[in-house]
């Protein structure tokens, strides 16, 4: 049966709104990711079965909260055995789920703890929150591994068996465990904002405002944590003004015909000037500490600094790339990496010459030949430098790889316009 178009519509906006929400508060309750996961997934496909007919109910979200958990206990009714038979009926008389979850009131962020715990590796734990917070599909994360469906779908089984073969309680973690943990909670925050900032699928919305607004909402939280727990925040604040300075850029990034469009195409008008202001405070604090020797800058805080130097700029023109390249060197000292170094050379390219930076750029073919960025840069860096049929050779490997529609659409417009103008000298 095909669903109406407007009701797979407020399914599919129902699940971006509410999937992490259901998923955590089924964990709390049960204290079992996979129940807590399958629950929250039959509940959508009961929502796509009846709808249609029944009605779009008035509170979606709750309507997925109470199917979802009548959900999991029919699950633990077929499963139940011995004292689990106690379980369910305090679950069903409602006193189930009463748990010492810490002194933080948000599941979300609880949940983030738990999928992060060191017990998993931390690419199972990228994986992992990446699935049950972020709401990703098992398609689109095995696209961000690069790796087979089926073998994303195994290791996430593995991973949600290991936290509950290993009793993870579901709270934020005690002072002592609390710097270790909020790390792979960091990374996973900015690898879901990434996600929403370029959405890896071409089937997806180029843009995903839902994954970098909870992003945003969790980073806040997480800061805050620290902050009240250990004073130590610095990694949390760099992460968070990097998220602010580049949601800023939203509503600018993508053309009305669905095209990405590059920092000196935006209009820089439409940008968000209160999340700019908000921060570039926080870059200026930082910097400012590290430079009266409080604390090193660290890669957040770094990419939080180049992201200021674009926002400062009232024209790309005026962007001071000496001070972008002096920033990609010192994360390359923090972080090195091929994609930190293929910055740098684009940087370099607009500071100096484009043939300085596709130098660079060339030398990074063995580590990033797979990846659609290299493949794009070095695309642009060849036409400026005048050699217009490998540009276009590199334009058309970049769009094999890139996995964004709107950046896909970008690519096929500048591959475009290079055969105009090549078209153009030879008439």
């Amino acid at each position: 049966m095909t669903v109406r178009a407007d009701v797979a519509a407020t399914v599919a906006r129902t699940h971006r709104e509410e999937w992490a929400r259901v998923v955590a508060g089924l964990a709390r309750r049960f204290a079992d990711l996979d129940i807590a996961e399958e629950a929250a997934a039959e509940a959508f496909a009961v929502a796509i079965e009846r709808w249609p007919t029944a009605g779009v109910p008035p509170n979606p979200g709750a309507w997925i909260t109470t199917t979802a958990h009548r959900k999991a206990i029919d699950r633990l009714r077929r499963e139940a055995r011995g004292d689990e038979l106690s379980r369910e009926a305090l679950m069903l008389a409602g006193d189930a789920g009463v748990v010492d979850v810490g002194a933080v009131d948000d599941d979300r962020l609880r949940l983030m703890f738990v999928c992060c715990h060191p017990v998993l590796s931390m690419e199972a734990r990228v994986a992992l929150t990446l699935r049950v917070v972020g709401g990703l599909t098992v398609s689109e994360i095995a696209h961000a591994f690069m790796v087979q469906e089926t073998t994303m779908g195994q290791r996430l089984t593995r991973a949600k068996a290991k936290i509950k073969a290993a009793g993870v309680p579901f709270r934020v973690p005690e002072r002592e465990e609390l710097a270790d943990r909020a790390e792979g909670v960091l990374a996973v925050l900015y690898l879901i904002f990434n996600e929403g900032y370029l959405a890896s699928g071409r089937h997806s919305d180029p843009l995903r405002p839902d994954l970098t607004g909870e992003a945003i909402r969790l980073t806040r939280l997480l800061r805050d944590l620290l902050a009240s727990r250990s004073g130590e925040q610095h990694e949390a604040t760099g992460l968070l003004a990097l998220m602010l300075l580049t949601e800023a850029r939203a509503a600018a990034r993508v053309s009305s015909d669905g095209e990405l469009l590059r920092l000196d195409e935006q209009d820089r008008s439409a940008w968000d000037r209160a999340l700019l202001d908000e921060g570039l405070a926080l870059v200026r604090a930082r910097v400012d500490a590290a430079a009266h020797g409080e604390a090193m800058l660290d890669r957040y805080q770094i990419l939080s600094a180049i992201n200021a130097v674009h926002a400062s700029a009232p024209h790309a023109r005026d962007t001071d790339w000496s001070r972008v390249v002096t920033l990609y060197g010192e994360l390359e000292r923090v972080d090195p990496n091929p994609l930190v170094t293929l910055n740098k050379a684009i940087a370099l390219s607009e500071l100096h010459s484009p043939q300085i930076g596709l130098a660079m750029t060339e030398r990074l073919a063995v580590p990033l030949d797979g990846h659609h960025a290299f493949h794009a840069t070095r695309a642009e860096l060849l036409r400026r430098s005048g050699r217009p049929e490998e540009a276009r050779a590199a334009y058309d490997r970049a769009i094999l790889l890139a996995g964004n529609t709107a950046e896909v659409a970008h690519l096929i417009r500048r591959r475009g316009d290079l055969a105009a103008s090549t078209k153009g000298e030879t008439e």
